[in-house]
């Protein structure tokens, strides 16, 4: 763990610290760049440091040539992707959905829709989905759900995240772990008194100021360029839906029109190569997580996201205004 000496506080649904794990991860190979399939196999996979470099290389190798043969006999096929009209029965539950804090929040910015997208030809930017979870999702889905369970699944309303693990590391510096890679820092806030309950201050309370951490939305998502989806988010999900044999699934659709707007939305991969994925002939798509001439399975240590805090206080006197 990258804090053991710490004094450490935890949040009570919190276990005791896990011993390492090692969980199967589904690896797209063939996408560039080869340094970080290296590199994770390195830190990351059980026993990773004693695997032949040149298996590995030559594994990555074949699947980039069978891409190129793709880009000749799938070219445009990310174009073709469906996107069907919502059926007029879920209307009421995106409209629901629409009206949450964390839908608003989160879509506040583009042109936001909802549509059925068909899922073989969403481009994906995520090179690996952990195959437990996948399998885990799908055990989660009813063998023939209506459309209203078909959408609480894609877009859950309820949400079940795992306990965050709280250290103090010293008297202004904390840090937050969570096994979810939807956690992040979300937010700063200046709270009143009146908006606090529970803490005792040595002092009457002035303000408070909040600095959030917590889990990004939930949704499954598509970022669209004319006739080409880019999965954003639900990578899991999205993989447990095709597993179980459906071909569409509801979807938050953003729009983006330029390279600007692209930054607003986007995660950091597509943002820096927009081309590659909006562009290329033969992108890697979501059936390429099923495909055994393109994805490897790696034993992989489980890792857990962290976010560290620390901040500065000040003390200043000053002339009245």
């Amino acid at each position: 763990m990258p804090f053991e000496d710490a004094a450490e506080t935890r949040s009570p649904a919190a276990a005791e610290i896990r011993a390492p794990e090692i969980e199967t991860q589904i690896w797209l190979l063939g996408q560039p760049p080869l340094t970080d399939y290296l590199d994770y196999v390195r830190k990351v996979v059980d026993g990773g440091e004693d695997l032949d470099r040149r298996e590995l290389v030559d594994g990555w190798r074949a699947a980039n040539d069978y891409y190129h043969e793709l880009e000749t006999t799938e070219a445009g096929i990310a174009d073709a992707a469906e996107c069907l009209k919502l059926p007029d029965a879920l209307a009421p539950l995106a409209e629901e959905l629409s009206r949450r804090p964390s839908f608003r929040s989160t879509f506040d910015k583009l042109p936001t829709t909802f549509g059925m997208i068909e899922l073989d030809k969403i481009v994906v930017s995520q090179r690996r989905v952990t195959q437990a979870f996948v399998e885990a999702q799908r055990a989660r889905l009813h063998p023939k759900p209506d459309l209203e369970g078909l959408f609480r699944f894609c877009q859950p309303l309820e949400r079940r995240d795992p306990p965050v693990s709280i250290r103090r590391l010293g008297g202004q510096r904390f840090a937050f772990a969570s096994p979810s890679n939807d956690f992040r820092f979300l937010d700063t806030a200046l709270l009143r008194p009146g908006q606090i309950s529970g803490y005792e201050s040595s002092g009457p309370i002035g303000a408070v100021v909040g600095l959030v951490v917590g889990y990004g939305s939930n949704f499954l998502s598509v970022i669209r360029s004319e006739d080409r989806m880019v999965l954003h988010n639900g990578y899991h999900r999205a993989c447990a839906l095709r597993a179980a044999g459906f071909s569409h699934a509801p979807a938050v659709i953003q729009t983006v029109t330029r390279r600007d707007e692209l930054e607003l939305a986007a995660t950091q991969a597509v943002v820096e190569d927009p081309a590659f994925y909006f562009r290329a002939k033969r992108p890697p798509l979501l059936k390429d997580f099923s495909d055994p001439r393109i994805r490897t399975l790696l034993r992989a240590r489980r890792m857990e996201k962290v976010v560290e805090i620390s901040f500065e206080v000040r003390d200043h006197t000053v002339t009245g205004v």
